[in-house]
């Protein structure tokens, strides 16, 4: 790992740890999100995954650990590396008037931790204004990504369902040239169980014009 990236992990856990002290109680939040297929910005990493989550929240500030373990491949298997995984942390700031700005250390387990190749630093912004949204995001440093890819995606909220289009260059495309690999539709809604319990429900279609592949998925949330 080079000193630049040294630095960067260490000052991300420095004020990871120096601010979470502070949260309070009812900031902290934790749940998993099941899905039938793990697919991101237009690519299939998994089939069924299961991915928790802890976040601590102050304010618009918010730190966070997000994870996915694929079990599509773990299946009559004692190993658990069978199955695609990743883990990332994650700090944004959120604005009142709908700008986000953040960083992604994206890590996929299997590889050493401390490496440089196991490793993906992103600068991640966000924009909603109304029915709109707008997303732009950067990977600056880490040898775990081409390097310098660059992905971009705009999002438009119609009654219950909402429409996306995302491109992008490095390990976003087929060539590592800049290409529209993201393009759909998805929506929630919340399955009732109890009076005091209910489990959100999401679906999405999403077509890779890149990669010529169709998706289309489930998940709930706990």
């Amino acid at each position: 790992m080079s000193l630049k990236q040294k630095i960067f992990s260490l000052s991300f856990i420095v004020v990871f740890l120096s601010i979470s002290t502070e949260i309070k109680a009812q900031e902290i939040s934790t749940g998993v999100d099941l899905y039938s297929t793990y697919v991101w910005r237009g690519v299939a990493y998994s089939g069924p995954s299961i991915q928790p989550y802890v976040e601590f929240g102050a304010g618009g500030f918010t730190l966070g650990a997000w994870g996915s373990q694929g079990i599509d491949g773990i299946v009559g298997s004692d190993d658990v590396s069978n199955g695609f995984q990743e883990m990332d942390l994650y700090a944004s700031y959120s604005f009142d008037f709908g700008l986000s700005l953040g960083v992604t250390d994206y890590y996929f387990p299997g590889t050493l931790y401390f490496e440089d190749e196991s490793h993906a630093y992103e600068f991640n912004l966000g924009f909603e204004a109304g029915n709109l949204s707008l997303s732009g995001n950067y990977i600056f440093a880490g040898g775990g990504s081409v390097g310098d890819d660059v992905y971009g995606e705009l999002g438009y909220s119609i009654g219950a369902a909402d429409l996306f289009i995302g491109a992008g260059d490095g390990w976003h495309s087929t060539d590592t040239e800049f290409a529209v690999v993201n393009v759909g539709v998805s929506t929630t809604k919340t399955i009732k169980i109890t009076d005091s319990f209910s489990i959100p429900l999401s679906g999405a279609v999403i077509l890779n014009p890149d990669t010529e592949q169709l998706y289309i998925l489930a998940g709930i949330s706990l």
